[in-house]
Parts: C-alpha cells; structure tokens; sequence
C-alpha cells in the first residue's frame, strides 16, 4: 500500500499514473473517486480484499475487460482530478 505514496511522491511531473501492474486497493486508497470505473465493467468485489490485492491487468483478465480501455479511463480521470 505505500509503494503508492511513495510513487505519487517521486513522480513530480504529473499526476499518477496507472499502469497494468498497479493494486487496485492502491487506486482506491488513492482516490475513492475510481470505483464507478471498476463498477461499471462488473468488479463489484472491490470491499474484498483478495480483489484488492489484484492488479489491473489480473482483474482485466478474470473479468474478460479490455485492460488498456479501463486504464485509460482511470488515467483521464485522475489526470482531471489534479488539474482542478
């Protein structure tokens, strides 16, 4: 969980990025905000915690969502939240 923080610390030139490998728990402790994205394409077990513990990429896989459109819009969507 605070590999995250560390993360948002040391990336100074923009808001942070999700990439295939991030936690979901971790996009969710970072920003509440991002949970109607994982909803919406059927990750309704985000309370628990071995779905927490999955990376977007794995979560993508089981539930047969195409990982580069979900990241895109976690992206915009933080990238948003930082410029306001």
């Amino acid at each position: 969980m605070f590999d995250i923080f560390n993360s948002i610390r040391s990336h100074s030139d923009g808001p942070f990025q999700v990439t295939r490998q991030t936690i979901i728990g971790d996009i969710l402790d970072l920003d509440n905000t991002t949970a109607p994205y994982f909803l919406e394409i059927g990750m309704h077990c985000l309370g628990c915690p071995a779905s927490r513990g999955e990376s977007i990429e794995e979560a993508c896989a089981v539930h047969g969502v195409d990982c580069d459109a979900l990241i895109q819009k976690l992206n915009d969507h933080l990238a948003a939240k930082a410029k306001a």
